[in-house]
């Protein structure tokens, strides 16, 4: 399938590893030309040369987003490399705290809610005027099944929950304008450094194989590319009619019928 956007210009944030790494090669496959970013240099530096192998233009920007300033230096440096952000993914995020509301601070809080949703709404508040004006342009947010269920920790739950309520606003009234904005709800997806290889570093192989049983129908973590694939579809022209969703990419962890 022709996906339509090769030349266009995305912005990956979180996009040295795991879910944002492999958005980024998936858009890249498509012939879409590459910003990332993330904190660390040296993992950041081997992705953009990954990437590069595909033949397409790519800027690698290393950047704190919990920071709105460095939020919008980025857009600008951006868009100065490569042009204007026709396609945003919104990957950055993490968590902390304790299982429940009363023993998480409120720095916990606020600080989740920081890096998974303020980091996010600040790059649309920069970047999706621009796509309106221009006619075009994509937002995919990178959410949880947590935030459409029961999971996690407090601080995490609510920041992914608000994300995905953020999307859906989102998607509704700018959509008039040619621009769509979905999220997308990962399970547990393994990938080296991610948390679920933290969970399985810091358990016995009996507590992992006991989770795997109880939670995954498939038997087994899950791991990035599906999730990939599904924001460079929702990145696509073949996604024109969908706005304002969430999708599941969880191999059957979730339990919520809609």
């Amino acid at each position: 399938m022709d996906l339509g956007i090769s030349g266009k210009v995305a912005l990956v944030t979180g996009g040295s590893r795991g879910l944002g790494r492999e958005s980024a090669l998936h858009l890249a496959a498509e012939g879409v030309n590459i910003a990332i970013c993330a904190r660390g240099e040296e993992q950041l530096n081997k992705t953009a040369t990954e990437l590069r192998t595909t033949g397409v233009n790519v800027g690698a920007y290393i950047a704190d987003l919990g920071d709105e300033n460095e939020s919008a230096h980025l857009t600008s440096k951006v868009e100065s490399d490569l042009g204007p952000i026709e396609i945003l993914v919104n990957n950055v995020g993490g968590s902390l705290g304790t299982s429940d509301l009363v023993d998480s601070s409120l720095k916990d809080f606020h600080d989740v809610m920081d890096i998974n949703l303020w980091s996010a709404v600040s790059l649309m508040k920069l970047v999706v005027p621009k796509m309106q004006q221009r006619g075009w342009g994509r937002v995919i947010n990178i959410s949880s099944i947590y935030g459409r269920e029961y999971g996690g920790t407090a601080p995490y739950m609510t920041a992914k929950a608000a994300m995905i309520a953020a999307s859906k606003h989102s998607g509704m009234t700018v959509a008039k304008d040619g621009v769509t904005v979905n999220s997308v709800a990962p399970g547990s997806i393994l990938f080296p450094g991610g948390s679920w290889d933290r969970f399985i570093e810091n358990n016995t192989t009996e507590a992992v194989n006991e989770f795997i049983e109880r939670n995954l129908p498939m038997g087994r973590f899950g791991w990035p590319a599906p999730v990939g694939a599904t924001v460079a579809f929702l990145a696509s022209q073949q996604a024109d009619l969908i706005t304002g969703a969430c999708f599941n990419v969880d191999g059957g962890q979730s339990h919520n019928l809609f």
